[in-house]
């Protein structure tokens, strides 16, 4: 009997040493979660370019750099010269909803084409425009994902007295109200991108845009002076400003993000802004 009993105490640690090595190599080779993903649903001012388009640049393109690769992937599906309209005529907006995931996020940025009346092959009128965001919001709701609304970046447009003026009309108001309406998070691009340019003035805001001089790129031999899309600078900042907002809104995608330092010219127009209160 005492051989037994001690037979027993011997084998009793190497038992429970087994079953806690299997727990531990049942963990390690437990799959890894997928990483969530952010679909962009947007514009040329969010879009991917081509390598004959650089240095324009869309700010969607760097809003990876933001996010660790192995939590967060981003799947750009922005298009140049898109409205809500053509998105959704295109199937673009199909392709993403059947892409989703639960848990996914769908960042969805229109309004420069929609409220571009004199270009008939994009525009939208207000009160569609509005029912396409709707559609959008409850679509990604239904997949159990989850929608983002942003209202558009502002075009750089300043009178010939150095102050800025807007070029969206009521759409902007618009993203704001379905958002509220649905209570969806809203990232408001357009204040915040107004503030920028206001803060970098008429000359200083060149660099944040498709500004080139003729001789100074390849792709564009005779120069450029575009208001809409981004200098990588411009994008670099554009990205920034999203983010920003995810913090504000507290979105819970925002734990995902990179404690990394902001562009210097953001930092520069933030400090500006401080030195500039009462």
């Amino acid at each position: 009997m005492k051989y037994c009993a001690v037979l027993m105490l011997t084998l009793l640690p190497a038992a429970n040493f087994g079953v806690a090595q299997a727990a531990d190599n049942s963990k390690r080779s437990a799959p890894a979660a997928a990483p969530i993903t952010i679909y962009l649903a947007g514009d040329s001012t969010m879009a991917q370019k081509l390598p004959e388009k650089r240095p324009e640049t869309g700010w969607g393109e760097l809003l990876q750099a933001f996010f660790d690769e192995k939590q967060v992937r981003i799947e750009n599906h922005a298009q140049n010269g898109r409205s809500t309209r053509t998105f959704i005529a295109e199937n673009r907006w199909a392709t993403i909803v059947a892409r989703l995931a639960p848990g996914d996020y769908v960042f969805i940025q229109f309004g420069h084409n929609d409220s571009s009346k004199e270009k008939v092959d994009r525009y939208t009128p207000p009160e569609d425009y509005r029912a396409n965001l709707i559609r959008f919001v409850r679509d990604v709701r239904e997949r159990k994902a989850i929608p983002v609304l942003l209202t558009p970046v502002m075009r750089r447009r300043f009178d010939n007295a150095g102050l800025f003026y807007d070029t969206h009309g009521v759409y902007p108001d618009i993203v704001r109200a379905v958002a509220a309406e649905l209570k969806v998070a809203l990232i408001d691009m357009h204040r915040k991108s107004e503030q920028v340019l206001k803060q970098y003035g008429p000359e200083a805001s060149r660099k944040l845009f498709l500004q080139l001089k003729p001789g100074e790129n390849v792709n564009y031999p005779n120069g450029v002076e575009d208001n809409t899309h981004f200098s990588p600078t411009g994008a670099e900042i554009m990205a920034g400003l999203a983010v920003e907002g995810l913090r504000a809104q507290h979105v819970k995608l925002a734990k995902f993000l990179k404690q990394i330092h902001k562009p210097e010219s953001v930092n520069a127009v933030q400090s500006g802004a401080a030195a500039r209160q009462p």
